[in-house]
């Protein structure tokens, strides 16, 4: 019997639009690895990052309702994209319909919350999708906690696409890569600290620190999320208590399983059985 037909089973789900919420789920289950976990990745429709609002936002609340159908109580949104453009409405308009007591929880304002502590020169970059960069999520997000903070940003449409289409060492890697970091860094000679605003980034850490100046520092989101996961459930035990603690983790795509397993493995660091959703 799948677990999700145990009206028991209430798993924490995850979601993202391909395979970078893998990187966030890894460092959630690293730091909180006694629940159970249920990733969604709507690979069939991926990426999300040059869609309309309009798009991101529909093609979101139908995954996280599917999400809540197999029994999460919270999702968390581990896409930037989603998380810019489409989790205040469903929070604010969508949840308050399907189910007041549920939660859907995103990527971006737990970066926020803490990037300010990590910059002397308070001046960040952000390196992000189309639709992450041109939400303006970033910048006013983090001027909501500092805001003396000036936040610099830098679309990098082609990452994704190098990331999934396993080109990370192709010599078009290097040079899209070394483009955006210099025009994000000829904004501003005092950026001192860089978001990189999607979750696929961090596979390409290694490309990134080549063509980044050693005084600056890099923010992956996944260490990030985690913790503050782990603090919300201890501040939110009415939720907490709706997350079930199997040590499972249930991987689900839109896509090809076989296509997804073995891309997954890349971002999860470990074998991965996916099942096919269909919407």
């Amino acid at each position: 019997m799948h677990p999700e037909n145990n009206s028991n089973y209430k798993p924490i789900g995850v979601f993202d639009s391909g395979f970078g919420g893998l990187t966030v789920l890894k460092e959630i289950v690293r730091e909180l690895p006694d629940y159970d976990y249920l990733y969604l990745g709507d690979n069939a429709r991926a990426p999300y990052g040059n869609r309309s609002f309009h798009s991101v936002y529909e093609f979101t609340l139908q995954s996280v309702k599917m999400l809540f159908d197999k029994g999460c109580h919270l999702v968390i949104l581990a896409c930037n994209t989603a998380s810019a453009n489409a989790l205040r409405a469903i929070q604010h308009k969508d949840l308050p319909h399907i189910d007041p007591s549920r939660r859907v929880l995103g990527v971006i304002r737990p970066t926020a919350e803490m990037v300010g502590n990590m910059s002397k020169s308070k001046h960040i970059g952000v390196l992000g999708t189309s639709a992450t960069v041109d939400s303006h999520t970033y910048p006013i997000e983090i001027k909501r906690f500092f805001p003396a903070i000036k936040v610099y940003q830098r679309a990098c449409p082609i990452w994704v696409p190098l990331v999934e289409n396993n080109e990370i060492e192709s010599e078009g890697a290097d040079y899209f890569i070394k483009n955006d970091i210099e025009q994000l860094l000829l904004q501003s000679d005092k950026i001192d600290t860089i978001i990189l605003a999607c979750t696929h980034y961090p596979l390409l850490l290694h490309k990134i620190k080549k063509y980044l100046p050693k005084n600056i520092r890099l923010l992956s989101q996944g260490e990030i999320v985690a913790r503050s996961l782990a603090d919300y459930l201890q501040r939110h035990p009415e939720i907490e208590t709706n997350c079930s603690k199997g040590k499972t983790i249930n991987f689900f795509t839109t896509d090809t399983t076989e296509i997804f397993d073995k891309s997954a493995e890349l971002f999860f660091g470990q074998s991965v059985h996916s099942r096919h959703l269909k919407f």
